[in-house]
């Protein structure tokens, strides 16, 4: 299928760049070496799309073959790296760019597995893994509780919801730059709007009170 986006490489490269930006502001709160800032950055930059590409046999992963993609998660490091003073009073900022960066990644993941073959369900559990997986690594590799996992918050579902929507899309043949476009916009909107107005994932269930 013709998926007819030009730009898609493009919005991959955003999302490399922001989740770069993001691990690198990580490591710079643990007090990470430069190497460290490096690594976290990329991890959070490329993990996403590493699993991904492990997972639907594209090998190797672009998160290590691809120095465009390497080099935009080096820039996004090296900018924290010097400038994170600044930044990191900016740090609601970079929180809504996250929010980007979840969007676009489970879109793009969906569409790549997708193009590779997949089933439906497999390529709505690739996009999910895409947008959450670079958070992910990023959290663990600097000794944090994943945020997908804890606080309750809306982390997964709005990826869940936007690689499913793609994938149906993709059923009906409709995805377009403007469809695809209106998803990433979606999925980020519901993400921001849960974290500006703190909706919270349900918590466990603990039955009827006698």
């Amino acid at each position: 299928m013709d998926t007819d986006i030009p730009f898609e490489p493009i919005l991959e490269l955003i999302g490399v760049f922001v989740g770069a930006m993001s691990g690198a502001l990580a490591a710079v709160r643990k007090q990470f070496d430069v190497f460290g800032i490096m690594v976290l950055a990329w991890a959070a930059g490329l993990g996403g799309g590493i699993l991904r590409d492990v997972l639907i046999g594209a090998v190797p992963p672009v998160g290590i073959s691809n120095w465009r993609f390497i080099m935009t998660a080096v820039v996004g490091a090296t900018v924290i790296y010097f400038f994170h003073p600044r930044l990191e009073r900016a740090r609601r900022f970079i929180v809504v760019l996250d929010a980007g960066a979840l969007a676009l990644f489970s879109v793009v993941g969906t569409i790549k597995g997708l193009e590779y073959g997949t089933t439906l369900t497999a390529a709505v559990v690739v996009g999910v893994m895409t947008g959450v997986g670079g958070g992910v690594l990023r959290d663990l590799l600097s000794g944090e509780v994943p945020v997908v996992l804890h606080h309750r918050q809306l982390y997964a579902i709005p990826a869940l919801l936007g690689s499913t929507a793609t994938a149906v899309l993709w059923w009906q043949e409709a995805v377009t730059t403007a469809t695809s476009v209106t998803v990433v916009i979606a999925v980020f909107a519901l993400r921001v709007g849960a974290l500006r107005f703190q909706l919270k994932a349900p918590g466990p269930w603990r039955g009827t009170v006698r």
